[in-house]
C-alpha cells in the first residue's frame, strides 16, 4: 500500500474525528461519574444516619438496616469504613448494645433473686429449729454456690455489629458513566496514536 492510500485513510477517515471533541466528551463523562459516585456516598451516609437515629431512639432498626444493606450492596463507592475514625465493623450500634446488656443483667439479677429465695426456703426447712439463723447463712451460701449464681451473658456481636460489602462496579449512573469514560479515554488515545502513525506514513 502506497502513501496515497494512507493519505486517503488519514484525510477521509481519521482526521475528521476531532481529538478535542473526544477529549471534551471524556471529561464530561468523567465529571458525571465523579458526581454520581459522590451522590452514591452521600445517600449511603444519609441511610447510615437513619440507622443511628433508629438505634438511639429504639425505632424501626430492622427496616433502617435493610435499607442501608440493600443500597450499599448494590451501589459502588458506598464503603462504610471510609472515615478515618471508623472501626471495624463499621456499623456498631451503641444504644442497642446497651439495651441488650441491660436486659441480660436484669435477667441474671432476676434469676439470682429467685435463687436466693429458694435457698432461704430450703435452709429454713433444713434448720427449722434454728431461730437465730446462725446455721442458715452457711446453708444459703452452700446452696447458691452449688447451683451457681447466674451471670449476665455476653451479647453476641451479630446483635449490634454490622458490615456490608460494597461492589467494585454497579450498573447505576456512576458505574455506566465510568465505563463510558474509560472507553472514550481509550478511543481518544487510539485516535491520537493512529493519527501520529498515519502522519508519518503520509510524509
Amino acid at each position: 500500500m502506497d502513501k496515497k492510500f494512507w493519505h486517503y485513510i488519514w484525510t477521509s477517515k481519521v482526521r475528521p474525528i476531532k481529538v478535542w471533541y473526544m477529549i471534551a466528551l471524556t471529561v464530561l463523562s468523567g465529571l458525571i461519574c465523579v458526581f454520581a459516585l459522590r451522590d452514591n456516598y452521600k445517600h449511603m451516609d444519609e441511610l447510615r444516619q437513619k440507622v443511628y437515629t433508629a438505634d438511639q431512639q429504639n425505632g424501626d432498626l430492622v427496616t433502617a438496616l435493610q435499607d442501608l444493606q440493600l443500597y450499599v450492596t448494590n451501589h459502588m463507592n458506598t464503603d462504610l469504613a471510609k472515615d478515618s475514625n471508623s472501626v471495624y465493623p463499621p456499623i456498631q450500634l451503641k444504644y442497642t448494645y446497651e439495651r441488650l446488656q441491660a436486659a441480660a443483667q436484669e435477667k441474671a439479677a432476676s434469676t439470682n433473686t429467685q435463687l436466693y429465695s429458694d435457698a432461704q426456703a430450703h435452709c429454713e426447712r433444713q434448720n427449722a429449729t434454728d431461730f437465730s439463723g446462725r446455721n442458715r447463712v452457711p446453708c444459703i451460701e452452700q446452696y447458691v454456690t452449688e447451683r451457681g449464681g447466674a451471670k449476665a451473658e455476653p451479647v453476641p456481636d451479630d446483635m449490634y455489629k454490622f458490615s456490608f460489602a460494597t461492589p467494585k462496579w454497579s450498573p447505576d449512573l456512576a458505574g455506566i458513566s465510568l465505563v463510558i469514560t474509560v472507553i472514550l479515554a481509550v478511543l481518544t488515545l487510539l485516535r491520537v496514536l493512529i493519527g501520529w502513525i498515519l502522519k508519518r506514513f503520509t510524509k
